[in-house]
């Protein structure tokens, strides 16, 4: 049997943080390492040749650490990279691994939440233009009805550290009135943005009460400890000596100052050149 290895976490920045930390709190025992892509992020903006080839090359080094699993905890990877390396790249790489992405467990479940069968997607205008969330959720819960909004300097105001400041403000308040602008019905929104549960505070105040507010980092780690559950041959692969270990293809510093604000803890990463 190959060695065991950790479940890789990838993102294009600091985002996926935040779906690891809640992976971590739904499934402690398990080793993870987590490859942020901060020299070439963000993926938002680029096109889908750029964000395939960029996300392919972290799989493969996930790959060369031993994971077996890796969970593509960015919305732009998962929209327009996962379906590519799941159909392409992995049979030829090892039909023995598995790449998972975020987008599918939340679709999966997002027509629960909904008591008036419309939902709002917040997220970056590469996940918004993919049309992937619209696509999976249609699938899932066809009577859904849908709207997009893209949020483009929300992505930069976390990253800069601005999420908790006055200057976001105007940003939230904008796209969120314009989200229930274009579905008054809407009783849902989802944060399809790793970044954006940062911005949870702002978003609920210029939210009505009576719509709910989804993150993906809790259904994401529910889908994963299902996933694990279901699959014990993925699952005995992974091991589990509650290991967690940060990679970043720039600086490690500016890495480990940032990304404890996502993932709740001090962090100490390493370095890696793709």
């Amino acid at each position: 049997m190959s060695k065991k290895g950790p479940i890789g976490i990838f993102d294009s920045g600091y985002g996926g943080l935040t779906v690891l930390k809640e992976i971590v709190n739904e499934l402690p025992d398990y080793d993870y390492l987590y490859l942020g892509d901060n020299a070439r992020s963000p993926y938002g903006t680029r096109s889908f040749q750029t964000i395939y080839d960029y996300t392919l090359e972290c799989v493969k080094h996930l790959f060369s650490q031993d994971c077996h699993l890796i969970i593509l905890a960015c919305n732009t990877a998962s929209a327009k990279a996962l379906r590519n390396i799941q159909q392409q790249d992995l049979p030829e790489i090892d039909p023995q691994r598995r790449v998972l992405g975020v987008i599918r467990p939340t679709a999966e479940v997002i027509g629960n939440y909904s008591g008036s069968g419309h939902v709002g997607v917040l997220g970056t205008g590469g996940t918004v233009n993919s049309e992937s969330y619209v696509m999976e959720i249609k699938k899932q819960f066809p009577e859904l009805t849908v709207v997009q909004e893209a949020c483009p300097m929300w992505v930069p105001l976390v990253e800069n550290g601005e999420y908790d400041k006055p200057g976001a403000d105007y940003f939230v308040q904008q796209h969120v009135e314009r989200v229930l602008a274009k579905d008054p019905k809407v009783d849902t929104l989802l944060l399809a943005c790793t970044h954006y549960p940062l911005l949870m505070k702002k978003i609920r105040e210029y939210t009505p009460e009576h719509v709910s507010v989804l993150s993906q980092g809790e259904i994401v780690a529910e889908s994963l400890k299902d996933y694990l559950n279901r699959h014990p041959e993925i699952d005995e692969k992974c091991s589990k000596g509650g290991s967690r270990h940060f990679l970043t293809t720039d600086s490690t510093e500016e890495f480990d100052a940032h990304g404890k604000e996502f993932f709740g803890n001090e962090i100490t990463s390493e370095y890696v050149h793709l």
